[in-house]
């Protein structure tokens, strides 16, 4: 009886050690294959937002492929739409820019340096020089082989990198198409892969991140449209030639808890300096007043009502998870952060549960040893008051 036991400790043990394997083979595809799965990941992301709206139309007696039809053209349209509004904006916002750059330059070498070194001792005219710049500069390009290679090698890297891109941007509707048709198939098939056995709890647990998952990047999505819609035209209500451009930079990022804000504040603060080649304080007030106003608009109404804790993480586990997906995977890794980090949340969860009902958490009920070997309850003798018993 203890040999057979012992077997099947072992085989336990291989298959574990399986399963592990398998896991690493899987974390280091996906470390290699980061660029190529870009398109793919955003597909999937994609079909999985729509799915619920094509089974909608799907239950109101339309076909599967009509239904995929109509949400695929639906979100075209929203694409189209956003990028007729968003980007002749944006180019008149990027031109601003363009144009304000030698007036930030002056106002760096003539207002800003000599403030710091006044104010702090640090030395930083030679560092500004543009002969030190042009030496330094030199000094690198002879580093690496010389002018002619670097820029050689930084054009044929900016080449491949647009081509990919190109790629990319061309594959991600295809993808999303055939994701958004085969979806119910896709999944279907996954769950053929479960062991039986196991079924039920993988299933609950599918459930659970999907609806948690769900709920949160649908929510997600509107408090970042909300919060980049609020700060633009705040921002340009006020006076800010840049409010566009820093008030779409800070709602495009806030979905990393208080740091669409801080950065969104912190372009404002630069660009409201620039803007007035001094300390505005009208502008500063105004903007910081902004950007409070939006983070209190974020805090007790656009999250608890669109998002709630559906994902139940604490923001610096966000935070974290982001900077460690990016990290790791790089654009891709960041993508899934949040996706992996509510699932991740949930199988956490499941563990818990799993272990406040275990022996190991709960202790062996007095009486019900399995032998010598058995572990026995400690039973407190007394009333717990220190009083001895009669």
């Amino acid at each position: 009886m203890a040999t057979r036991r012992g077997i099947d400790e072992i085989a336990r043990f291989f298959r574990r050690l399986q399963w592990g394997l398998v896991l690493a083979v899987v974390f280091w595809l996906l470390m290699e294959l980061g660029a190529i799965l870009v398109p793919f990941v955003l597909a999937l992301l994609l079909a999985w937002l729509g799915d619920p709206l094509v089974d909608r139309i799907e239950r109101n007696g339309r076909s599967r492929v009509t239904g995929v039809v109509l949400v695929f053209t639906l979100m075209l349209l929203l694409v189209a739409l956003a990028l007729l509004i968003l980007v002749p904006m944006l180019d008149r916002q990027v031109a601003a820019l363009a144009d304000a750059l030698p007036t930030i330059g002056e106002w760096i070498t003539g207002t800003a340096v000599p403030w710091i070194e006044e104010n702090t001792g640090i030395a930083l005219s030679a560092w500004a020089d543009p002969q030190r710049l042009i030496d330094l500069t030199s000094e690198y390009w002879e580093q690496v082989g010389g002018f002619a290679s670097t820029m050689l090698g930084y054009v044929q890297r900016s080449g491949f990198m647009v081509i990919t891109w190109t790629v990319n941007l061309a594959l991600l509707p295809i993808l999303t198409f055939y994701f958004l048709r085969d979806w119910d198939q896709l999944v279907a098939k996954v769950a053929r892969m479960v062991p039986r056995n196991h079924i039920a709890t993988v299933s609950r647990l599918a459930r659970e991140s999907d609806e948690r998952l769900g709920g949160f990047l649908r929510g997600q999505f509107l408090v970042m449209i909300a919060q980049g819609v609020f700060y633009a035209i705040g921002l340009q209500l006020i006076g800010l030639r840049l409010g566009i451009l820093v008030g779409l930079i800070a709602g495009l990022i806030s979905f990393v808890p208080y740091l669409g804000a801080a950065v969104g504040a912190l372009l404002m603060l630069l660009a409201a300096l620039v803007q007035a080649q001094g300390i505005d304080w009208q502008l500063l007030i105004l903007g910081t007043a902004v950007f409070t106003a939006g983070q209190l608009l974020e805090s007790y109404v656009l999250t608890p009502r669109l998002v709630g804790d559906r994902i139940g993480l604490h923001p610096v586990a966000v935070i974290f998870a982001v900077m460690a997906g990016g990290q790791l995977f790089g654009f891709v890794g960041m993508l899934l952060a949040l996706p992996v980090a509510a699932v991740g949340n949930v199988l956490i969860s499941y563990a818990y549960e799993r272990y406040t009902a275990s022996r190991l958490y709960n202790g062996v009920v007095a009486g019900s040893g399995e032998g010598a070997g058995a572990a026995r309850e400690i039973v407190v003798v007394g009333d717990g008051k220190g009083t001895p018993p009669a």
